[in-house]
């Protein structure tokens, strides 16, 4: 079985269904729960936890990378960042997401576009 949006195979066991689609567990998630980078709440939850002497959040492996490729390249579109890095584009939103809540990247809008940044 293959996800109506994504095209991805589906186990049987595991297809999910959204306004009469078959899709997979992503694309669920990401229709109902999308990915939001302007969230103030979080933003200050963020930097309290860094704040009150805390470490502050700890970055996974993707988010990482996508500093290190930030850093290297002075900034990418986020389509190209989701290339280098072999995943989803809705998968680096939600990386994207988080970095931009801990204020690590911004968007710079260019001529065409967006481009990622370091903070």
């Amino acid at each position: 079985m293959k996800c109506e949006k994504c095209g991805a195979d589906i186990p049987e066991n595991e297809k999910m269904e959204l306004h009469g689609r078959t899709v997979c567990e992503d694309c669920y998630i990401d229709a109902v729960s999308p990915a939001k980078a302007c969230d103030p709440w979080a933003v200050h939850t963020a930097k309290s936890c860094v704040g009150k002497g805390g470490a502050g959040p700890e970055l996974n492996e993707v988010q990482q990378n996508i500093l290190s490729i930030l850093k290297e390249t002075g900034g990418c579109s986020p389509e190209a960042l989701a290339d280098m890095l072999q995943i989803k584009l809705s998968q680096l939103e939600r990386e994207l997401a988080a970095l931009r809540h801990m204020e690590k990247i911004k968007g710079k809008p260019v001529e065409g576009g967006k481009l990622i940044i370091l903070w």
